[in-house]
């Protein structure tokens, strides 16, 4: 075999082996690459899903509530829970180094569109700034779960290079 073959395979076994030593030891990865995220300080699942998944220079964020992670019941106040939720998203991006500006959609459900949609207008203001601010879908939804008032995922861009 040639040098820069063996020089290839050589970067491509560190670049194996630094994926597996950040993958998440109780998550094996999919057969395809898919690594499943729980990162430190994240609120725990409240059923049969995970908080995301990374899929090469992606990162997915599950539908997070406003779940407080320290004691895993949602914050009391409307604002609060509104908040919570978006940090809840925001951690689990920043596990994989992404930052809210990485988002490249987010997907916002409430229970009462008149209602909670201007709270979620205020905060996202507050935690992205003066944007720009990624494209955003907001659905009006009968029920969210545990009767949750808002619920907001995400996907967002973190390259591995």
């Amino acid at each position: 075999m040639n040098r820069g073959f063996l020089a290839v395979l050589s970067v491509v076994g560190l670049l194996a082996t630094a994926a597996t030593a950040n993958a998440q030891e109780d998550f094996p990865l999919s057969p395809n690459g898919v690594r499943t995220l729980a990162p430190e300080g994240a609120i725990s699942p409240t059923g049969t899903w995970n908080l995301g998944t990374r899929a090469g220079d992606f990162v997915f964020v599950a539908g997070m509530r406003g779940i407080d992670p320290a004691t895993n019941s949602l914050v009391p106040d409307e604002e609060g829970r509104v908040r919570q939720a978006f940090l809840n998203m925001q951690l689990i991006a920043a596990s994989e180094g992404a930052s809210l500006r990485d988002a490249v959609r987010i997907v916002v459900y409430v229970t009462d569109m008149y209602r909670y949609r201007p709270i979620a207008n205020q905060i996202q203001a507050e935690l992205w700034g003066d944007g720009p601010y990624p494209p955003r879908t907001i659905v009006e939804v009968d029920r969210l779960n545990q009767d949750d008032i808002f619920e907001v995922e995400g996907t967002f861009y973190a390259p591995l290079d």
